[in-house]
């Protein structure tokens, strides 16, 4: 949800200010890089429109900014989401595919829903508490979550959701999981792989 506050201080310096919410409530922190259009430099007083989101300190920032007159970048809103939402339901897609032919169990497909389920449902409440303020989710956490199966929930969870996203560090990490995941996901095809599936199946179910 996008919020109006007016600017009340600004370090043209050092590029960043404060915000002071029309609706009231503690002042957030923005920087130069959360405005849409960087070519127009901030003024003390002026109008801006943003959305909120907090550092790792859970303080509030704000993010995907606008000054009064200027436009949200569309392309950026939009980005590349559809296809990452689209590689998470090909991935899910093909899995369930090997299940049907045989080529892997039926644990292994509700293994990777599951999982995803719960990545999801992780992502929209660190989401909601990074908006409230409260006690946000550790990215270990979000990491691990992905590390075992549950980043295509991870990958829908960030663009419809838009969280973590624009986090570069994050992003690194986050994609590391994911070719590790998918290499052991490919291995599974193999002898070997198949040998120890089988070993995990019958020790869990």
């Amino acid at each position: 949800m996008r919020v109006k506050g007016k600017l009340v201080s600004w370090n043209e310096e050092r590029g960043f200010g404060f915000i002071a919410p029309m609706t009231g409530g503690k002042q957030v922190f923005i920087h130069i890089k959360a405005f849409s259009n960087r070519n127009r430099r901030p003024v003390i007083g002026q109008i801006v429109t943003f959305e909120r989101s907090s550092d790792k300190q859970g303080r509030p920032r704000a993010i995907r900014a606008t000054l009064a007159g200027d436009r949200l970048d569309k392309k950026s809103k939009r980005g590349n989401g559809g296809l990452l939402i689209v590689t998470a339901v090909f991935f899910l897609g093909v899995v369930g595919l090997a299940v049907l032919t045989a080529r892997l169990p039926l644990p292994v497909l509700m293994f990777y829903i599951g999982v995803s389920a719960i990545t999801f449902i992780t992502y929209a409440l660190d989401k909601s508490a990074a908006r409230t303020g409260a006690w946000r989710t550790k990215e270990n956490t979000l990491h691990l979550l992905s590390l075992v199966g549950g980043w295509p929930g991870a990958l829908v969870a960030q663009q419809r959701l838009r969280h973590k996203t624009r986090k570069q560090p994050f992003q690194l990490v986050f994609w590391v999981t994911v070719l590790i995941n998918f290499g052991v996901f490919v291995w599974l095809f193999t002898p070997d792989g198949s040998v120890m599936l089988d070993f995990w199946l019958s020790s869990v179910l």
